[in-house]
């Protein structure tokens, strides 16, 4: 067994109260069998927390193999014309294999973004766990009164579906698809409501040269639509969202690959936090986040798969492998990224990311052979490995 807070212990067992929380965590000999308790095996595995997904689009689930473009901007346009084809059913049904999936794979908490509607809705009928942040995108500065009305009226539509576990945030997309007078309006309204901000920051490379001089493909694209300036001077991503309030210790910055030292000073000053998606940046850009600057400069981190579309399948362990080879972490270490360090970059570890006493039972046993360190076991594994998971204490897969 693998708490993460502490060592590993052999032959481990945990004791889950009929609340879904952990009530003991020790050797098994040492904690109690109820007679009511209904009760686990687990031979040849290892237990230990449920995985924590920090960036995820899964009402994107299904379109995996649809769009390979190697250009990010074309690829971007297909994914557009393949969300066209769907309903509102579609992108539910979508969404619910989507999580179901993400239990297969040995993960209990999400952190994910779309402008369907779809995840949030999905999460509360499935009983799932983590947070829905809705996505605003608007590029004209003069729109943002009308677009803010439209998205606050969405906002009060999802949030019924903000219950249990489940909670909704915001993400105004990225800097080539919100002005900044959206970004200002957006954060001001989740300070208002004390809810999270998911944002795309510093991804592609064209994003920089757009705020740097107005160049690039998203430049060309906003120039054919009657814009010719986003900002008034040249400004990386990191410092032109913090002129708009938008980091802040609630922001997940999702990717941030091209950042320097001064940006990353501003993260650190807003204490924002990391969804690392390493195998997603190699595929569309060719280029790795600066992540072992940010978690040697304190900085919360968590892994992500970011969509299916991108990386397929949303296999979080392999995430974890690369981002490994990037930083030089070790086994446990990594480990810790994957489960308790996402809870802290999402906020959430006061309830889940270790096997504590008073945390919900979110776990999941994987299948391993046997080996000196059951750390380095684990991450070899693969989704197939994943022998059962746990939320909450209820069985999920």
């Amino acid at each position: 067994m693998l708490p993460i807070d502490a060592p590993a212990i052999a032959d481990g067992a945990v004791l889950v109260d009929d609340r879904g929380r952990i009530a003991v965590v020790g050797p098994n000999h040492a904690v109690p069998r109820p007679a009511d308790a209904e009760s686990r095996h687990l031979a040849d595995a290892a237990l230990l927390p449920g995985l924590v997904n920090t960036h995820t689009h899964l009402e994107l689930t299904g379109f995996a193999g649809m769009a390979e473009e190697a250009d990010f901007w074309e690829w971007i346009k297909h994914v557009i014309a393949l969300k066209a084809t769907r309903t509102d059913e579609d992108f539910f049904n979508a969404a619910s294999r989507g999580i179901r999936e993400c239990w297969a794979a040995g993960v209990t908490t999400i952190c994910d973004m779309g402008n369907t509607g779809s995840v949030i809705a999905a999460m509360h009928e499935l009983r799932a766990n983590g947070i829905a942040q809705h996505e605003a995108f608007d590029m004209h500065a003069e729109e943002t009164p009308t677009v803010m009305k439209r998205f606050s009226r969405e906002l009060d539509r999802l949030a019924q579906h903000a219950t249990g576990r489940v909670a909704i945030g915001v993400a105004p997309h990225a800097p080539y698809t919100v002005s900044g007078a959206l970004y200002q309006a957006v954060s001001d309204l989740a300070g208002a409501h004390g809810v999270s901000i998911g944002v795309h920051v510093a991804e592609p490379a064209d994003e920089s040269a757009l705020l740097r001089d107005f160049t690039g493909i998203f430049a060309d694209a906003l120039r054919a639509r009657g814009i010719t300036r986003v900002s008034p001077e040249p400004v990386s991503p990191i410092a032109w969202l913090d002129r708009h309030g938008v980091l802040t210790s609630r922001t997940i910055c999702a990717h941030a690959i091209h950042t320097d030292a001064a940006d990353t000073v501003i993260m650190v000053r807003r204490g924002v936090a990391i969804a690392h998606c390493p195998r997603s940046n190699r595929r569309h850009h060719g280029a790795d986040a600066p992540v072992a600057r940010y978690v040697d400069r304190g900085l919360r981190a968590g892994i992500g798969t970011d969509s299916e579309v991108s990386v397929a399948p949303l296999d979080l362990m392999a995430e974890a492998r690369a981002a490994r080879k990037l930083t030089g972490w070790t086994a446990v270490e990594t480990l810790r990224v994957l489960t308790l360090g996402g809870a802290e970059a999402l906020g959430l570890d006061a309830s889940c990311g270790s096997l504590e006493v008073g945390k919900w039972g979110d776990m999941t046993a994987v299948r391993i052979p046997a080996s000196k360190s059951p750390e380095d076991a684990v991450l070899a594994s693969a989704i197939a490995d994943v022998v059962a998971t746990w939320s909450g204490g209820r069985s999920v897969h």
